[in-house]
């Protein structure tokens, strides 16, 4: 690369310092030394106006937000002010994390909507599956998406997992060179198996006593997340269970779901834990992970159990299944399966300790390839090879 820094584009509507998607890209920046200049495209950015230290390298913020009414108006408006932005500017890069056709790098981290609309209509009553197919937004949503795939400028898409590489080849005919799966990075250092003392603590605040086996569901959203899922299973096991399951999260009803939870006769099994900044002590607290989610590209909660060593059982629809060997570190299951689901659960609280202990170092092993580092190198091998061939 020549002595002139890097300029680099971000697209993202609503830019948080501390978001994953952010943290994601500002990790592959910072392992390109002090060679990138970074600009955030934006409609919103917390903090942007007073500046912001959270950022390894600075940040310049650009602002796109036109007047609009409606969702899909906003959205239509914001890509094209983006696209007439960067006709404007020369960057070197531009990634996009939106779907917006005539941008050369698209990180598909909310994977292919309508796998997810597929998905989320499976669990839906009629009426509000009718609800769903008559809002616009998804209908402008399919559209942007179609469009950007099929744009002759797009030159790469970042996948987060096997699972939405394949959803996009398959739905898309994306060439497979243009497909790269860089699946996001966990801090191993912070996220590994707790250490005795650290468990007992963990299982003391929450009240967990002994013999008691913990089940841990973190998510906010809890439709999409598969807590309905988690609440049916937990019904459905023998009397004899002393499982609890820990929600981690925040919903808009969440007075619906602990009503679930009583209808179902489990609201005293059940513990409500609200969002957690740290969700550490809880997961080493728990014996099990369980994330029976309707879609999700890439769980970073699942992969963080993992790496704690906890078995996990997700869905089919989990970017995180692949990394599953049933019987081995976890289960995988249909999202709503609730006896398969139930099944799992029970398979794993009911491990003797020497099956228990193996399934944990499985856990654990399964995700050591995902360190930050490793991530910042795939990332900037990437983008090497994308600068190299302008």
């Amino acid at each position: 690369m020549s002595d002139r820094p890097l300029s680099v584009a971000i697209v993202r509507a609503r830019y948080n310092p501390f978001g994953g998607a952010e943290r994601f890209v500002q990790r592959a920046l910072a392992a390109l030394g002090g060679h990138a200049e970074l600009t955030v495209i934006a409609r919103h950015w917390p903090g942007a106006e007073a500046g912001s230290g959270a950022a390894p390298l600075p940040v310049r913020f650009e602002r796109v937000d036109p007047f609009h009414v409606g969702s899909v108006w906003r959205d239509w408006s914001f890509a094209r002010g983006v696209r007439r932005l960067v006709a404007r500017r020369h960057f070197d890069l531009v990634q996009s994390h939106e779907r917006i056709a005539g941008l050369p790098v698209y990180r598909a981290g909310d994977g292919v909507h309508r796998v997810f609309l597929r998905q989320r209509l499976r669990a839906l009553p009629w009426w509000r599956r009718a609800m769903v197919l008559a809002n616009p937004h998804h209908a402008w949503v399919l559209h942007a998406e179609r469009a950007m795939f099929r744009h002759p400028a797009l030159r790469a898409v970042i996948c987060n997992s096997v699972m939405v590489r394949d959803e996009i080849a398959a739905h898309f005919g994306v060439a497979p060179s243009r497909l790269h799966v860089v699946r996001n990075g966990i801090d191993l250092q912070r996220f590994r198996p707790a250490q005795p003392a650290e468990r007992a603590a963990a299982r003391a605040a929450l009240g967990l006593a002994d013999g008691e086996a913990a089940a841990l569901f973190v998510g906010s959203g809890f439709e999409r997340k598969g807590l309905a899922a988690c609440l049916h299973a937990l019904a459905r096991l023998d009397a004899s269970s002393r499982l609890r399951l820990f929600v981690v999260g925040a919903d808009r009803r969440a007075g619906a779901w602990r009503r679930l939870a009583r209808r179902l006769g489990v609201g005293a099994r059940v513990s409500w834990l609200g969002p957690r900044h740290d969700v550490l002590p809880s997961l080493h607290a728990a014996d099990l992970f369980v994330l029976p989610t309707l879609y999700d590209p890439f769980p970073n909660a699942a992969l963080e159990a993992l790496a704690c060593g906890l078995p996990v059982v997700t869905s089919t629809a989990s970017g995180a299944a692949e990394f599953i060997e049933a019987g081995r570190n976890g289960y995988v299951v249909d999202a709503l399966d609730h006896a398969a689901l139930a099944r799992a659960m029970t398979a794993i609280e009911a491990a003797d300790g020497q099956l228990r202990s193996a399934m944990q170092r499985e856990a654990h092993a399964s995700v050591q390839s995902l360190s930050l580092e490793h991530l910042g190198r795939e990332l900037v091998a990437l983008y090497r090879r994308l600068l190299a061939a302008r």
